[in-house]
């Protein structure tokens, strides 16, 4: 079960970090303000959101979830 809750957890953190790099990449390359609000969408919402659960599942059930946890809902 640790072995399964570790996998998830590394996948989480690097899909989060992929959807980091391309919203940062979008952010540069987009013409206007609109689509780099899109771009910058993405990096809130996926990015950070796979980042904060990978990290909440290499943590386990302590008080340190609960605070990612907090974070995560001020991000939403």
């Amino acid at each position: 079960m640790s072995f399964l809750i570790t996998s998830v957890s590394w996948v989480s953190l690097i899909l989060g970090g992929v959807f980091c790099v391309v919203g940062a990449i979008g952010m540069l390359r987009m013409p206007d303000f609109y689509t780099r609000m899109h771009a910058a969408s993405v990096i809130e919402t996926l990015g950070a959101g796979l980042i904060l659960l990978g990290l909440m599942l290499q943590a386990g059930l302590t008080l340190v979830t609960v605070k990612l946890l907090m974070l995560g809902l001020l991000i939403l």
